[in-house]
């Protein structure tokens, strides 16, 4: 991609929609070597994420071993991270800390719960600025949640030490899907509060629903959408998330999060 062909920095109300507008997530990306420059910019981008108390609680495992690529795909259930141009795990990191404490002559603290509502925190800051960096230079990419699939095995993979765990992973690259729609998203109304916290009524309920059915159609139907069982499915008893709980839980003893 040329200069003159990247996204321009958006400066005004109007811009800053419109670049927005036009995020994509990318599961299959044409081969590409990224460019050592664009990289560099994107890590960079990472690394001036804001931080809690200056500790920069992450890690990423940049992962370019293709049979750590090909494990880390089976793992997650998510096969673009062998084909990405780049991917990326990205972890909370207590453990440098108590490293830096320990060279320092001081004794790391014992703040499970702590370290993990900061570390995560800033791993999805971090992870975040690197995603809008990939995207200011023409690239498009994808959050990966099914690190959670298999921990313990993966945590194993990738050799990371107590006080280490794997947030998400996350893959950038060129992508080679086209015509994909804008998701849609909640009415604003009912994700920001004035003040205090306020249950959505019914009828906002109902037309959050309505909203949101689109993203749930099936390409091969002509039905129209159910977002329903896109909930139900992820976050309804006896599915995905609750069959995930234990492997995260067994994850977070492991490496000294949970006590």
């Amino acid at each position: 991609m040329s200069a003159s062909t990247l996204p321009r920095i958006p400066q005004t109300p109007s811009e800053v929609k419109a670049f927005f507008a036009a995020h994509r997530t990318a599961r299959h990306y044409h081969p590409y070597a990224m460019p050592a420059e664009d990289l560099d910019a994107i890590l960079y981008a990472a690394q001036h994420a804001p931080t809690d108390a200056t500790a920069q609680l992450y890690s990423f495992v940049r992962l370019t071993d293709p049979q750590v690529r090909e494990k880390a795909a089976e793992l997650t259930a998510n096969a673009h991270l062998a084909s990405a141009s780049e991917t990326f795990v990205v972890c909370l990191d207590i453990h440098r800390i108590a490293l830096l404490l320990q060279h320092g002559g001081e004794q790391a603290g014992q703040y499970p719960h702590i370290a993990v509502h900061f570390g995560i925190g800033d791993a999805a800051l971090a992870g975040q600025n690197m995603l809008v960096a990939a995207e200011m230079l023409g690239y498009q990419g994808c959050w990966v949640g099914g690190v959670v699939n298999n921990l313990p095995e993966l945590i194993e993979l990738l050799q990371l030490p107590v006080g280490v765990l794997p947030y998400a992973a996350l893959t950038i690259g060129r992508s080679a899907e086209t015509d994909v729609p804008q998701r849609p998203r909640l009415p604003r109304q009912m994700v920001i509060h004035d003040n205090v916290y306020r249950d959505p009524t019914a009828d906002e309920l109902q037309a959050a629903f309505a909203t949101m059915n689109p993203i749930a159609k099936r390409p091969d139907s002509d039905l129209p959408g159910d977002w329903l069982r896109f909930l139900r499915a992820y976050f309804g008893a006896g599915k995905a998330m609750e069959n995930r709980e234990p492997h995260l839980q067994a994850a977070l003893e492991q490496q000294g999060l949970l006590k």
